[in-house]
Formats: structure tokens, sequence, C-alpha cells
């Protein structure tokens, strides 16, 4: 997270804006501005997210180990990468035998999502830039919703530090036991183990999805990862289905436009002055 707007430090400050631009957007960058919220609920939230979500690394270590990786290169996925959307998708691709430059750039394209979360969480948090490393590790789906649903900047910050905390040290731990435990479990395939970490992320992204542009994207990309499954090797159909925005996008330019040209023409169509009210 490599920037931040702060908010204005003094009531007069906020009073003056206020007085003329309208109302302050709501959000954790006018924390004075809102109702607070009990530190302790804030915890209480965070830490619900972080162990239901944390525990879900055992999936993910029981299944990389099922894919061939070594225990080293296991915990080390988790303990680097952190985010389980994108270490979900490397494992299953090699599973697959998807090539591993393939499937390396599906987990990247993947994972690009938490910069943009970044730039946003930035705003919010405003950390001081020592701690901003650490903190960008942190940003991922579960931080980035529970530190959104904040209303002031410190519920923010304590949301998206108890959250981040609690399951980046549950995640790496139960990868541990879970690649520990794959050799007992016998074949990981049988357990469905590897869509958990699929059902928590559709489980978080589906309350998102509020406009009708947001659903027909998503919509369209998992038609066409889909459609791209049987005839593409592994982790390519990951990638195309990104395919969708820019497509949803220029379809959506070129409905505009063609409103815009028809409303044009009604207005030429129309006489100078009808309907006009004369004194």
């Amino acid at each position: 997270m490599a920037e931040q707007t702060a908010p204005p430090d003094s009531a007069g400050a906020t009073g003056a804006i206020s007085a003329s631009a309208g109302p302050p957007p709501p959000g954790p960058a006018t924390a004075d501005a809102r109702p607070g919220k009990p530190d302790a609920a804030v915890v209480r939230d965070a830490l619900g997210v972080g162990i239901a979500v944390g525990l879900s690394g055992f999936a993910f270590g029981v299944t990389a180990a099922g894919s061939g990786l070594s225990l080293l290169q296991i915990c080390a996925l988790s303990l680097l990468v952190f985010t389980g959307a994108s270490q979900f998708a490397l494992v299953g691709a090699l599973a697959a035998g998807g090539n591993p430059y393939t499937a390396a750039a599906g987990a990247f394209f993947l994972g690009v999502r938490n910069a943009f979360y970044g730039l946003r969480l930035s705003q919010l948090l405003a950390l001081p830039r020592a701690v901003r490393p650490v903190a960008a590790h942190w940003v991922i789906d579960e931080t980035t919703a529970v530190t959104l649903a904040q209303p002031t900047r410190r519920a923010a910050r304590i949301g998206f530090t108890v959250t981040g905390l609690t399951l980046y040290v549950l995640w790496n731990l139960t990868t541990l036991v879970g690649a520990m435990g794959a050799e007992a479990l016998g074949d990981t395939d049988a357990w469905g183990l590897d869509a958990a970490s699929p059902a928590v992320f559709l489980a978080l992204l589906a309350p998102m999805l509020k406009s009708a542009v947001e659903r027909v994207t998503a919509g369209l990309a998992v038609l066409l990862a889909l459609t791209l499954l049987p005839v593409l090797p592994a982790g390519v159909p990951v990638l195309l289905s990104a395919l969708a925005a820019p497509v949803v996008l220029f379809l959506m330019g070129r409905n505009q436009k063609k409103a815009t040209r028809v409303k044009t023409a009604q207005e030429k169509a129309t006489p100078k002055g009808k309907g006009e009210r004369h004194s």
C-alpha cells in the first residue's frame, strides 16, 4: 500500500468542508463524522472471519501435497504468497498436468486484484510507512472485506490487523498440518477438499456483485472458463476468463454511444422552441 489520503485534522476544517461542499462521503476517511463501533465488536467480527477462513489452509496443504509438491514448497507458498485463490489455482493447474509457467501465470493474475485492494485500503488505513510492507502482505479478500465494513478509521485498522494476523497464523499452521497429514488421508481427491477455498472465495464475492454490470461480468467470466476448460491446457482458461471485463466494458461503451446518437437525433428533430414556455 503506497499512498494515503489523510482526513482533516480539526473539527473546524471538517465543518468548513461540509458547509461548502455538502456532507462528506461515508467511510473510515471521515471517522469523526460517523458513529463509532466498539473495539470488542470489531475484534469479534475480525476473529470470526480469520478463524473460519484460516482453517481452510488445511485443505490447501492436503491438496498441494496431493499435487506432488514437497513440504517445504507447500509451506513457502503459504508464507510468501498468502492468497488462497492463487495458491489453489497454482496447485490445481500442476495437479492437472499443466505447464508450471502457465500455472504460475494464472496464480499471478489472480493475485493482481490484491494490488487494487491495496490502493483503496491505503487511503482508508493511512498506515505509517514503516509498517506498510508488512501490511501489504496481508491485503487479501478477507482483510479487505472486514476493513471496508468498518465505519471509522480506528475500527478499520483494528479489523485489518486482527483479521490479517489471525488468518496469516492459522493459514500457515493449518497448511503445515494438512501437508503433513495428507499421506494419512489417502486419496485427497476423494475428500473434495480442493473445493473449500473456492467456496469461501465465492461466498465472499457474491455479496459484492451488486450491480447488473458486475453480475454480467462475473457470469461471462465463469462461462468463458467453463467453455475453454476442456480444450485448453490447465491454467489457461482462468487467464482468458479475464477477457470478460473488457468485453462488457466495450459493449457498455457501444450502448452509451448509441443512446447518445439517438438522443442527439431526437433533439435535432424537435422544432426549436417547441414546448418552451413564453412569458
